[in-house]
């Protein structure tokens, strides 16, 4: 399906959805796409991470009678109860709340198992028992672990280096054995460092983007962990959307249970993306002078380089990314600005 093809079914289909971590970053983006496309919305979120702003911000967006057709609960996955109530009369379940951060995960990793690992066997559970369809959640290539190979295929992973990434690692075991044992039909898409608006540039574990946004407008020096050489694929929420989008509506036998990757399969050192984020800047501020970055020790449970191959999501799902990193900074960069002042 072409993504045109992708808004005709949801308008000439509408289905109820069960969206979690709504008030996120990436559950947001959907839950805006969802509305504005005629759909019927249950999101779920406590706001560990999430904003009210960002619904409120979709509400804005999408408008009141679009906004009509969403309900809001606030609870938390961890509680078997709330996910009973949240799939009730679902069909598809959007699964994207979790507690990210490698370094969040080392400082606390109970907090990450009870939220990444207990409260996804929850929501899976309750899903079985409202006779959900299809089950499509956020996994993470934090999997891939030590793992050398580049670029990253499914198949090929390495040992965990967080309680993070085993956290996610476990969604995909749960998922599959689920899928088997129960017959829900299972989809996980391994996030490649998303970006885009409505990413928190505030508190200690701000995503890189955004917070160097931040820093570069209050003329502070940008923090790099490590030379600058490390790299990343680099993924812009556009792209994330769609592939969630696509792995919702597959109809193709071959694509269900399965585990893919969400990127762009073009990598970004660090310092690479320094000069594209001040780049970037520069086109909307040109009063602006942004100041050399600092470099700090490297990161402790960081992975070294990381890049997709997105193949397999290309063949089974049709998935084609829209936006590279330097499309991406272009049009997310004004909502950064704009944002990167505003108190957590």
């Amino acid at each position: 399906m072409s993504l045109d093809e992708i808004t005709v079914v949801l308008r000439v289909r509408p289905r109820r959805w069960l969206l979690t971590g709504s008030a996120g970053f990436i559950g947001s983006h959907l839950l805006e796409v969802l509305l504005r496309h005629g759909q019927t919305v249950t999101s779920l979120d406590n706001f560990s991470t999430g904003h009210r702003a960002n619904l409120e911000e979709v509400r804005e967006a999408v408008g009141e009678e679009a906004w009509s057709r969403h309900t809001f609960i606030e609870g938390d996955i961890a509680d078997p109860e709330v996910c009973r109530h949240a799939c009730e009369g679902a069909s598809i379940v959007l699964h994207q709340a979790a507690l990210g951060s490698v370094p969040r995960s080392i400082k606390d990793p109970l907090a990450t198992h009870r939220s990444n690992a207990t409260g996804f066997v929850n929501l899976l559970a309750a899903a079985c028992e409202a006779n959900v369809r299809r089950f499509v959640y956020a996994a993470s290539s934090s999997t891939y672990g030590d793992s050398l190979t580049l670029p990253k295929v499914e198949d090929r992973i390495g040992r965990p280096l967080s309680p993070y990434a085993v956290t996610k690692y476990l969604n995909e075991l749960y998922a599959e054995v689920f899928s088997r044992c129960y017959g829900i039909e299972t989809i996980g898409l391994r996030y490649f460092n998303v970006f885009g608006p409505r990413q928190d540039p505030n508190g200690a574990y701000a995503a890189v983007i955004p917070r160097w946004v931040a820093e570069m407008l209050s003329n502070k020096r940008s923090v790099i962990n490590g030379d600058g050489e490390t790299s990343r694929d680099f993924c812009f929420v556009a792209n994330a959307v769609q592939a969630n989008l696509r792995a919702a509506l597959t109809d193709n036998p071959q694509a269900v249970n399965q585990v893919y990757n969400v990127a762009v399969g073009e990598r970004t050192t660090l310092n690479q993306l320094h000069e594209l984020i001040a780049g970037a800047l520069g086109g909307v501020r040109s009063d602006l002078r942004i100041r050399p970055p600092e470099y700090a020790d490297f990161r402790p449970g960081d992975v070294r380089h990381s890049l997709a191959d997105i193949g397999k999501a290309r063949r089974l799902l049709g998935y084609a990314p829209t936006h590279t990193v330097q499309q991406g900074l272009r049009e997310a960069i004004g909502w950064y600005v704009s944002k990167a002042a505003v108190p957590a």
